[in-house]
C-alpha cells in the first residue's frame, strides 16, 4: 500500500505536469447525488484492491456524443458515452478535432460539449445515509462515482499538512462528509469536508473486508478501444456534430445509447454504455452514465494496514521541513 508521502509526491508531480459495459445491478454504487439539499452523506473510503495503484481512487475519462434521435425510432435526443483514449495516455482523435475549436469564440460552447468528462471511482463504507430508499447490499463495501468538484476537496486535503496518516487507514482513518447544496440552480458540493477526528473501522466492517475483499477499481473502467472502435467513435462524433440521428445498424455492435438494447447478440461488451446509475434532476448532479464492471467481481487481498506508518511520518516530516525552509 502506498504511503501518504507517496500519494502527495505523485499528486504534486501531476500538478506540475498539468501546469506546464455493462451495468451490474448489485446496488453497489452509492448514489450520493440523490441526497436532498442541505443533507450530508458520511462515507469512509477504503484502499484500492489493486495494491500497485498508489492512490485509493481511479480516474475515468469519457466523451458524451448527443444524437437527434435514433434512425427508425424515436426522435428524442439520445446520448452515447464513449471512453476517451487519453485515459491510456494515447492521442484521442475526437479531442484532436475539438481542441482547436476553443480558439474560435463561436465554437467554444460546442467544444465544451464534446470535451472529455472526468470522474473518479472510489470504494468504501457508508456511515451516515440520508437516502431512505437506498438499501445496503449484502456486500456493504460500496462504490462511489465522485465528481471533479468533490475530488478537488479530497486532493487538496491530501496535499496539505493536515494528515498524519492516510484517511483510508483502518485504525486512524477519517470519514468524508459529502454535503449537497445548490448554487445557480445546480448541485454544489463545495462544503464537503473530512471529519475532524480519526476513527477505527468497526468489527463488522473489518469482517466485510475479510469476507468480500476490496474491489480492483480498474476492473470498472471500460476496455481500451481497438482500431476499429476508434474509427467507429470518430464516425459517430462526426455524425453527432452534424446533427444526425444515432444509427443502430452502423454502430449498435460497438456503442449504444444508455439503456438501449437493439437485439444484437454480437454487440461488443467492452465499451458499450449501460444503464444510468441515476436519472437527471433539475438541481441534482447527474451520475456518470455508465460503469463497466467485470462479470465476476474479484476478491482482492489487502496488505496489512499501518505497515508503513512510521516511514510515512518520517517522510512527511522531511517534506514539510523542506517546504518551510
Amino acid at each position: 500500500m502506498a504511503s501518504l508521502a507517496d500519494i502527495r509526491a505523485r499528486l504534486a508531480a501531476q500538478e506540475n505536469k498539468s501546469t506546464g459495459s455493462t451495468f451490474q445491478g448489485d446496488n453497489a454504487i452509492y448514489p450520493h447525488w440523490n441526497i436532498g439539499e442541505g443533507e450530508t452523506a458520511t462515507v469512509r473510503f477504503l484502499p484500492d484492491g489493486d495494491t500497485s495503484n498508489p492512490f485509493f481512487w481511479i480516474e475515468r475519462q469519457t466523451i458524451r456524443l448527443p444524437f437527434n434521435g435514433v434512425v427508425g425510432g424515436d426522435s428524442k435526443q439520445v446520448v452515447v458515452t464513449v471512453p476517451c483514449v487519453e485515459m491510456w495516455n494515447e492521442s484521442c482523435p475526437i479531442l484532436a478535432e475539438v481542441r482547436p475549436w476553443y480558439k474560435d469564440p463561436s465554437l467554444k460552447e460546442m467544444a465544451g460539449r464534446y470535451w472529455k468528462k472526468r470522474s473518479y471511482l472510489f470504494q468504501g463504507f457508508v456511515h451516515n445515509n440520508p437516502l431512505e430508499d437506498d438499501n445496503t447490499p449484502e456486500n456493504p463495501i460500496r462504490r462511489f462515482i465522485i465528481s471533479p468538484q468533490i475530488f478537488g476537496t479530497v486532493k487538496a486535503s491530501l496535499l496539505s499538512s493536515d494528515f498524519d496518516d492516510l484517511p483510508t487507514d483502518y485504525n486512524n482513518g477519517l470519514d468524508f462528509r459529502i454535503t449537497k447544496t445548490t448554487k445557480g440552480g445546480y448541485a454544489d458540493y463545495s462544503t464537503s469536508t473530512w471529519a475532524r477526528k480519526e476513527t477505527a473501522l468497526n468489527a463488522d466492517e473489518l469482517a466485510a473486508i475479510e469476507q468480500y475483499g476490496l474491489y480492483d477499481l480498474k476492473s470498472f473502467l471500460p476496455n481500451k478501444p481497438n482500431d476499429i472502435e476508434l474509427k467507429v467513435m470518430t464516425e459517430m462524433f462526426e455524425a453527432s456534430v452534424d446533427g444526425k440521428a444515432y444509427d443502430p445498424d452502423k454502430w449498435g455492435s460497438y456503442f449504444k445509447p444508455a439503456g438501449m438494447n437493439f437485439g444484437n447478440s454480437e454487440a461488443s461488451q467492452s465499451t458499450t454504455s449501460a444503464t444510468p446509475t441515476a436519472p437527471a434532476a433539475p438541481v441534482a448532479e447527474t451520475a456518470p452514465p455508465f460503469e463497466v464492471a467485470p462479470s465476476v467481481e474479484p476478491k482482492v487481498e489487502q496488505a496489512p494496514a499501518g505497515a508503513s506508518a512510521d516511514k510515512s511520518k518520517d517522510i512527511l516530516a522531511m517534506i514539510r521541513a523542506r517546504q518551510s525552509s
